[in-house]
This record gives structure tokens, sequence and C-alpha cells, in this order.
């Protein structure tokens, strides 16, 4: 009768050692990242054309293709992205242009080139980051701009402020590298062609030089271009209070089927029906669990069920099986299978220290399983007797 109430409190408190923690799945979102992550290099060339504050009342012809209006140039910028859909840039470009609007025949000057550069500070917004999300598989991105900065006419030692907008699109190539085509306008003082405009009456167009650009160009990432993850700290709450949840119900029907239990043995009287009790219970395994990727045993409790088990397996002289389990779900089949033997080993040494000796103790390592859920019950070794 002692024997078989050890064995009744050992059923019900080896049921309540599922209460482990569960591996849940995280829901991430994109996080910033570190300052030294996500800087770039943009390297491009640019067809650019002039439209001076010069030109009014000259009739010139308005393609940018025209020879005395547009000219080759160069372009670098250097920048970070400080979210996936908003960063910043510094960019400079220039080298040659050209003055429209020097003489009372622009189509007609002979030498009308001029040497400049602009410097720019310019937002970057990437819009198929803000509005489709963030995916770093994405190919094309679309990234309009606008900025500040000065520029100087080198030909004519002038300076002037200005502001730039224009949109980017641009194309991955590789993990660290983009090919990009952009299209923008620089609206300045008019200084910057090399030729200050007297009359500072006009408005609008007329009133500053404006100089519209193409571009074609390579964007190299410099360090970590892809973003950190962040958990969804709502959704794991609410995992947990579910799992929470699971378990108290658990716990209700073990104390229910202890107390099943106790009703029976207190109206048992036949031999044969104690028997069958008793060895009904001592084949059911007891579990120690452990944490992911550990062979240390993770609680101290669950080595409570085991000492009665020991306890029972000395006095009746039986011999006892471990088995361990590791989780299928991370880690190779091989090094799963030699984490299944390391937990079997560290329950049968506990097993000694109890009193029992080796020569009752079998060990077996069955590898990664996926038998319970969550999965963290897999990690586990389980202790029984045998004949």
């Amino acid at each position: 009768m002692k024997k078989l109430l050890i064995l009744l409190a050992l059923a019900g408190a080896s049921l309540t050692s599922f209460a482990q923690d569960e591996v849940l799945t995280d829901k991430y979102s994109v996080a910033t990242n570190s300052f030294w992550s996500n800087w770039f290099v943009q390297v491009g060339a640019d067809w650019n054309a002039w439209y001076s504050d010069q030109e009014h009342g000259r009739d010139a012809a308005v393609s940018p293709l025209k020879d005395f209006r547009s000219k080759s140039g160069a372009s670098f910028a250097i920048g970070k992205w400080f979210t996936p859909g908003i960063g910043l840039r510094t960019k400079v470009q220039g080298i040659w242009g050209k003055r429209v609007g020097a003489d009372s025949n622009p189509a007609s000057q002979l030498d009308n080139s001029n040497k400049y550069w602009i410097a720019q500070e310019q937002v970057m917004f990437n819009l198929s980051n803000l509005l489709c999300g963030y995916n770093e598989n994405r190919v094309w991105n679309i990234v309009p701009f606008a900025g500040a900065g000065v520029g100087r006419s080198m030909s004519a030692n002038r300076y002037a402020m200005g502001l730039s907008a224009g949109l980017q699109s641009s194309w991955k190539v590789s993990k660290g590298m983009r090919v990009y085509l952009e299209a923008g306008w620089n609206r300045y003082e008019g200084d910057l062609d090399g030729a200050a405009y007297a009359n500072n009456e006009r408005r609008g167009w007329e009133s500053h030089d404006n100089n519209l650009y193409a571009e074609i160009g390579l964007n190299f990432n410099i360090g970590k271009g892809t973003w950190d993850k962040t958990p969804d700290m709502e959704a794991i709450n609410a995992q947990h209070q579910a799992a929470l949840d699971a378990l108290n119900a658990r716990l209700q029907d073990a104390e229910e089927e202890s107390a099943r239990l106790r009703d029976e043995l207190a109206n048992q009287k036949p031999v044969e029906t104690t028997s069958e009790s008793v060895k009904q219970l001592i084949t059911t395994p007891v579990s120690v669990f452990f944490d992911i990727n550990q062979s240390t045993i993770a609680s101290q409790k669950d080595l409570v069920n085991v000492q009665a088990l020991a306890k029972y397996a000395k006095e009746n002289n039986n011999n006892l099986l471990v088995t361990g389990y590791a989780d299928s779900a991370t880690g190779s089949a091989a090094y799963n299978q030699k984490l299944s033997e390391r937990r079997a080993a560290v329950v049968a040494n506990e097993l000694v220290k109890m009193g029992v000796e080796n020569n009752k103790i079998t060990t077996v390592g069955k590898g990664g399983v996926e038998t319970l859920s969550p999965i963290s019950f897999n990690r586990r070794a389980t202790v029984q007797i045998t004949e």
C-alpha cells in the first residue's frame, strides 16, 4: 500500500512537469540598426542641361539635347539609410556645363562652357519599403529625394545657394551592389552658370539658374546592408498567455485524475486489482526536461519524480531504461542524436547518485523527434522501469 501511494503521487506530479517554457514562433518587424550599418556609396555619370536666368527674351531652343545647352558630367555621393524607408546622402556633381544667354544668340556661341560643382545634402525616401514593407530580396526600389546645398562656378569664381529634387530608380545586382537611374532638378541662384543677372524682378523659372540632369550609376553598400529584426512583444505575450491557460487546464485535469485514483484506491480491496494498478503506474515514463541545445537539467524539481521511481526500482530489484530525446526543429540529425545520448547519460548519472547500480541502468538516444507539442517538450529524457 505504501508503494502504491508513492506511485500515485508520482503519476500526478509527472503531469505537472510538462509546465515548461514554450518556444514561440516570433512575429518580427524591422528595427533600426547601429550607426555604422546601412551606409552606401554612389558613383554616376550624367547628361545635364542648363536653363539660365539670362535666357529671357532670346528665343533659345528649349530641348535639353541641344549642343549649346547640354553637357556630360559626373557625380559622387555617400549616404546612410536610418530606416528601410528614410535616409540621407551628401552628393557632389558637375565638372562641365553650359552658359546659356551670354550673348544674343545662344545657339551660335563658340565657347559657352562653364566648369562647376554642386554639393547637396538630400533626404531620400524609399517608397518601395515605405508602402510595401521591407523585403531584403526585393529587386526594384523607387526613391524620390529633395535637398539643399551650395554650388560654385569655377569658370567665373562665383558661388550660389540652391535646392534640388528628383527621382531615383534602382535594381539589385548582388547583395552589395545596385544599378540606378536618376532624374533631377537643381534650382540655384543666378550666379551658378557664371553670369549674374542684374534684373532681380523676374519670378518663377526665369529668376534662377536651372539645371536638369539624367544620371546612371552604381550603388555600393558599405558594411551591413540588411536590417535587424525585433520581436513583436504583443504577439509573444498573447502566445504566452495562451500557453499558460493550456497548462492550467492540464494541471486541473491532473488534479481531477489524482482525486479519481485516490477514490479508487480507497475503495479497492481485491489484491489482483491493486497489483494491476501498480503495474500500470510503474510503466509510466518520468520526464526530465532540458533547455534548447543543453544537456544540463533545466529544473532540479524534475528529479523528485526520478527519486521516487529509483526508490521503487531498488526495493524491487527492477531495471531502469533512460531514453534521451532532442527536438527535430533545430540542429542536424547527427547533432541531435549525440545531444539525446548526452541527455540520457546525465539522467543515468543522477540515478547512480540516488543509489541505483550501473548494471541496472540502460541508456538510449532517440535523436531529434517531434512527437510532443509544443516543441520544447521534446527536449527531455525519460526514465521507466523495465523487466
